[in-house]
């Protein structure tokens, strides 16, 4: 009997690849993505101290959209954590896909936080 490939269990393959050569320090954090089905979440972590730095998703209250697991929505998303990192003083930060294809809802708030001022 053959089994269906978990997808998560090679998305976490491929994240602890990338990962292992990717770290976020305070002065560059790390901008990382995780994606459901229903919603799209971005943080920036300070790898050296292990916290948080600054957070959005389509979770938010603020952000009022009409499909949360939407491109539409993944665009506001990479705009608000712009914004909110530059608002705390972060302007250069380090991509982390978190093992998910640069394709789709990831690139779409790649793209808008590059275009609201990061730089990666």
């Amino acid at each position: 009997m053959i089994t269906k490939p978990d997808k998560n269990v090679a998305r976490k393959r491929r994240h602890a690849r990338v990962r292992k050569n990717l770290v976020g320090t305070t002065e560059r954090p790390r901008l990382n993505v995780y994606r459901s089905n229903k919603h799209i979440y971005a943080q920036l972590i300070d790898d050296t101290n292990g916290s948080t730095l600054v957070s959005a998703s389509t979770v938010d209250k603020e952000l009022s959209v009409e499909s949360t697991g939407s491109v539409e929505a993944a665009t506001k998303v990479g705009e608000l954590v712009a914004k909110r990192a530059q608002d705390k003083g972060y302007k250069s930060v380090v991509f982390d896909r978190g093992g998910y294809l640069y394709h789709g809802r990831v690139k779409a708030l790649a793209d808008a936080a590059r275009e609201a001022g990061l730089e990666f």
